[in-house]
Protein backbone atom coordinates (compact mmCIF):
# COMPACT_ATOMS: atom_id res chain seq x y z
CA UNK A 1 0.00 0.00 0.00
CA UNK A 2 1.06 3.68 -0.83
CA UNK A 3 0.98 4.77 2.78
CA UNK A 4 2.66 1.56 4.61
CA UNK A 5 5.71 3.08 4.94
CA UNK A 6 4.97 6.28 6.86
CA UNK A 7 2.33 3.93 8.70
CA UNK A 8 4.81 1.64 10.14
CA UNK A 9 7.01 4.68 10.69
CA UNK A 10 4.47 6.41 12.65
CA UNK A 11 3.98 3.08 14.41
CA UNK A 12 8.13 2.84 15.39
CA UNK A 13 7.52 6.27 16.96
CA UNK A 14 4.88 5.31 18.93
CA UNK A 15 6.75 2.09 20.52
CA UNK A 16 9.70 4.42 20.73
CA UNK A 17 7.64 7.10 23.18
CA UNK A 18 5.77 3.69 24.61
CA UNK A 19 9.49 2.40 25.67
CA UNK A 20 10.83 5.92 26.55
CA UNK A 21 7.91 6.18 28.81
CA UNK A 22 8.55 3.10 30.70
CA UNK A 23 11.92 4.17 31.57
CA UNK A 24 11.50 5.88 35.26
CA UNK A 25 15.23 7.59 35.38
CA UNK A 26 14.34 9.10 32.21
CA UNK A 27 10.99 10.37 33.07
CA UNK A 28 12.73 11.58 36.54
CA UNK A 29 15.12 13.71 34.33
CA UNK A 30 12.45 15.63 32.30
CA UNK A 31 10.50 16.01 35.66
CA UNK A 32 14.00 18.34 36.23
CA UNK A 33 14.26 20.26 33.73
CA UNK A 34 13.69 23.89 33.80
CA UNK A 35 9.98 25.07 32.75
CA UNK A 36 12.03 27.36 30.08
CA UNK A 37 13.95 24.76 28.45
CA UNK A 38 10.93 23.52 27.73
CA UNK A 39 10.27 25.97 24.80
CA UNK A 40 13.64 24.94 23.33
CA UNK A 41 11.74 22.72 20.58
CA UNK A 42 9.53 25.09 19.65
CA UNK A 43 12.36 27.92 18.84
CA UNK A 44 13.98 25.35 16.92
CA UNK A 45 10.69 24.93 14.70
CA UNK A 46 10.94 28.50 14.39
CA UNK A 47 14.15 29.60 13.81
CA UNK A 48 13.97 26.96 11.06
CA UNK A 49 11.09 28.08 9.60
CA UNK A 50 12.70 31.66 9.14
CA UNK A 51 16.02 30.15 7.68
CA UNK A 52 13.17 28.24 5.50
CA UNK A 53 12.32 31.70 4.46
CA UNK A 54 15.48 33.55 3.86
CA UNK A 55 16.31 30.46 1.79
CA UNK A 56 12.77 30.96 -0.26
CA UNK A 57 14.19 34.80 -0.59
CA UNK A 58 17.62 33.84 -1.96
CA UNK A 59 16.41 31.00 -4.40
CA UNK A 60 12.90 31.24 -5.46
CA UNK A 61 13.31 28.06 -8.07
CA UNK A 62 10.33 26.99 -5.44
CA UNK A 63 7.71 27.53 -3.38
CA UNK A 64 8.04 28.69 0.32
CA UNK A 65 6.09 25.59 1.66
CA UNK A 66 8.43 23.41 -0.29
CA UNK A 67 11.22 25.05 1.91
CA UNK A 68 9.34 24.93 4.86
CA UNK A 69 8.58 21.34 4.46
CA UNK A 70 12.41 20.66 3.78
CA UNK A 71 13.32 22.41 6.86
CA UNK A 72 10.45 20.36 8.71
CA UNK A 73 12.88 17.67 8.76
CA UNK A 74 14.82 18.76 11.31
CA UNK A 75 17.65 16.68 10.70
CA UNK A 76 15.72 13.25 10.29
CA UNK A 77 16.90 12.75 6.61
CA UNK A 78 15.33 9.09 6.02
CA UNK A 79 11.86 9.79 7.35
CA UNK A 80 11.43 13.35 5.80
CA UNK A 81 12.85 12.62 2.75
CA UNK A 82 11.09 9.69 2.07
CA UNK A 83 7.34 11.70 2.86
CA UNK A 84 8.44 14.40 0.87
CA UNK A 85 9.56 11.88 -2.45
CA UNK A 86 6.10 10.32 -2.29
CA UNK A 87 4.29 13.57 -2.00
CA UNK A 88 6.30 16.44 -3.91
CA UNK A 89 8.85 14.03 -5.95
CA UNK A 90 11.92 12.70 -6.07
CA UNK A 91 14.19 16.11 -6.66
CA UNK A 92 12.78 17.51 -3.77
CA UNK A 93 13.24 14.23 -1.69
CA UNK A 94 16.62 14.44 -2.63
CA UNK A 95 17.16 18.31 -1.34
CA UNK A 96 15.76 17.39 1.96
CA UNK A 97 18.34 14.31 2.33
CA UNK A 98 20.75 16.65 1.52
CA UNK A 99 19.88 19.46 3.70
CA UNK A 100 19.08 17.29 6.65
CA UNK A 101 22.13 15.04 6.27
CA UNK A 102 24.02 18.28 6.51
CA UNK A 103 22.20 19.35 9.28
CA UNK A 104 23.16 16.76 11.42
CA UNK A 105 27.06 16.59 10.17
CA UNK A 106 27.02 20.76 10.99
CA UNK A 107 26.33 20.16 14.31
CA UNK A 108 28.64 17.21 14.94
CA UNK A 109 31.46 19.19 13.56
CA UNK A 110 30.79 22.62 14.75
CA UNK A 111 29.28 21.97 18.20
CA UNK A 112 32.33 23.56 20.18
CA UNK A 113 31.84 26.54 17.91
CA UNK A 114 27.98 26.62 18.41
CA UNK A 115 29.26 26.15 22.38
CA UNK A 116 31.61 29.24 22.30
CA UNK A 117 29.66 31.35 20.14
CA UNK A 118 26.16 31.21 21.44
CA UNK A 119 26.28 28.88 24.82
CA UNK A 120 25.17 25.42 25.63
CA UNK A 121 22.01 25.14 24.22
CA UNK A 122 22.88 26.40 20.68
CA UNK A 123 24.38 22.76 19.36
CA UNK A 124 21.00 21.24 20.94
CA UNK A 125 18.98 23.27 18.69
CA UNK A 126 20.89 22.72 15.76
CA UNK A 127 21.31 19.23 16.21
CA UNK A 128 17.45 19.31 15.78
CA UNK A 129 15.39 16.08 15.85
CA UNK A 130 18.97 13.58 15.94
CA UNK A 131 19.86 15.10 19.84
CA UNK A 132 18.15 12.53 21.21
CA UNK A 133 20.09 9.69 19.08
CA UNK A 134 23.46 10.43 16.64
CA UNK A 135 24.46 13.61 17.95
CA UNK A 136 23.51 13.00 22.01
CA UNK A 137 27.42 12.17 22.24
CA UNK A 138 28.98 15.16 20.73
CA UNK A 139 26.19 17.21 22.92
CA UNK A 140 27.12 15.42 25.65
CA UNK A 141 30.86 16.35 25.66
CA UNK A 142 30.72 19.82 24.27
CA UNK A 143 27.63 21.36 26.25
CA UNK A 144 27.86 18.87 29.50
CA UNK A 145 26.22 15.68 31.17
CA UNK A 146 23.84 18.17 32.70
CA UNK A 147 22.07 18.77 29.22
CA UNK A 148 21.57 15.25 28.08
CA UNK A 149 17.91 15.22 29.74
CA UNK A 150 16.97 18.37 27.65
CA UNK A 151 18.54 17.49 24.82
CA UNK A 152 16.97 13.95 24.73
CA UNK A 153 13.53 16.09 25.31
CA UNK A 154 14.16 18.37 22.54
CA UNK A 155 14.99 15.69 20.07
CA UNK A 156 11.48 13.63 21.03
CA UNK A 157 9.95 16.38 20.75
CA UNK A 158 11.31 17.77 17.05
CA UNK A 159 11.22 14.07 16.11
CA UNK A 160 7.55 13.64 16.92
CA UNK A 161 6.65 16.34 15.25
CA UNK A 162 8.60 15.29 11.58
CA UNK A 163 5.90 12.97 10.63
CA UNK A 164 2.82 15.85 11.49
CA UNK A 165 4.77 18.88 9.84
CA UNK A 166 6.30 17.68 6.53
CA UNK A 167 3.50 16.00 5.48
CA UNK A 168 1.71 19.17 6.43
CA UNK A 169 3.44 21.90 4.41
CA UNK A 170 3.67 19.05 1.61
CA UNK A 171 -0.02 19.11 1.09
CA UNK A 172 -0.35 22.99 1.11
Amino acid sequence: PTNASYYTLCLLLMCVGIGIGQNNELRKSFRNIKRNYILLPIITIICTWVGALLTFLLFNERSLTDWIAVGSGFGYYSLSSMLITEVRGIELGTLSLIYNVLREVTTLICAPLLLRLFGPLSPISMGGATTADTTLPTISRVSGTQFVPIAIFHGLVVDLSVPLLVPFFCAL
